[in-house]
């Protein structure tokens, strides 16, 4: 008996069975996840390599080898961290923030982009850079992403290609063009914000297939967001915003390093989406407020 030239002409009895087989693994949406397995696979081989990738514990991005964020279809590479639906919110509060911009193209960074989702959706919505003619003020942005792992770099270079913005590997600010300096309006970061001793307590899939490096903030999870607000205020231009995605038992106290290195900070969140963003921004007066630590 011949297979059939796609999974989408599986008959009913094997699309049964793979959501069963899904179903048995833990996979909750097992009958949604079918579905987009079906759709992706290109062949019956394809289809059954990717259904048992998933069915050891892979992360179904990973197998999908995509993620939908922002109503984009975002790539994603195994041992690259997934972008959250919930990170959706820090991409609209960046959105309104980079509207108001005044200059004609605002400078975007997307510091611990991984795939660079953050910073693909931030172009997207705010016109793309073949749009700068057209009558809206804010058609296209000039973007900046970086990320640390190499992994991450060379998915973010798929997903935000030389034509929407560049790409920079590196540890945050260090590898940005210093000629950013007191220019960037809008820095997105979503940082890793998991406590050290949390990583254990995590989800299989991105406990052992996502990087280390992305998940783990330290002691408090807030170590990576101290050293992006250590360094914020001198990389900001006046008026510019700091926006980075915590969490809501974590959100005092990465305001408070917000105010400690120069910046008023304020938090935005969504109960829909358990969507927590703290926001600094930097002062339009020219003087560094006394309150601020040195650089």
């Amino acid at each position: 008996m011949s297979l059939p030239s796609s999974p989408s002409a599986l008959s009913a009895p094997a699309v049964s069975t793979l959501v069963t087989r899904l179903r048995a693994a833990g996979c909750v949406f097992a009958e949604d996840e079918a579905e987009l397995l079906l759709t992706t696979a290109r062949t019956p081989s394809d289809l059954t390599a990717m259904a048992d990738r998933r069915i050891a514990g892979q992360p179904l991005e990973h197998v999908l080898g995509w993620a939908e964020f922002c109503g984009r279809r975002i790539a994603v590479d195994p041992g690259v961290f997934v972008p959250r639906r919930r990170t959706e919110f820090l991409v609209h509060q960046a959105a309104a923030l980079a509207r108001a911009v005044p200059r004609r193209r605002p400078v975007v960074v997307d510091l611990c982009c991984g795939t660079g989702a953050v910073g693909a959706a931030l172009a997207a919505e705010l016109g793309s850079p073949a749009s700068r003619e057209a009558a809206s003020p804010q058609a296209g942005i000039e973007l900046h992403a970086a990320d640390i792992e190499p992994a991450a770099v060379r998915c973010a270079r798929r997903n935000i290609p030389p034509a929407t913005g560049r790409v920079h590997e590196g540890d945050l600010y260090a590898p940005l063009p210093p000629a950013l300096r007191g220019r960037v309006d809008i820095l997105v970061v979503n940082a890793p914000y998991v406590p050290t001793e949390a990583i254990g307590l995590l989800p299989s899939e991105a406990r052992d297939h996502e990087p280390r490096v992305a998940l783990d903030g330290g002691a408090d999870g807030l170590d990576v967001q101290r050293r992006v607000a250590a360094d914020a205020y001198r990389w900001l231009a006046p008026g510019g915003h700091l926006l980075i995605e915590t969490s809501e038992r974590q959100a005092p106290r990465t305001l408070a390093a917000f105010r400690r290195h120069g910046l008023v900070p304020r938090l935005a969140t969504d109960d829909d989406l358990c969507a927590t963003v703290a926001i600094g921004t930097r002062p339009t007066a020219s003087a560094r407020p006394a309150t601020a630590e040195p650089a």
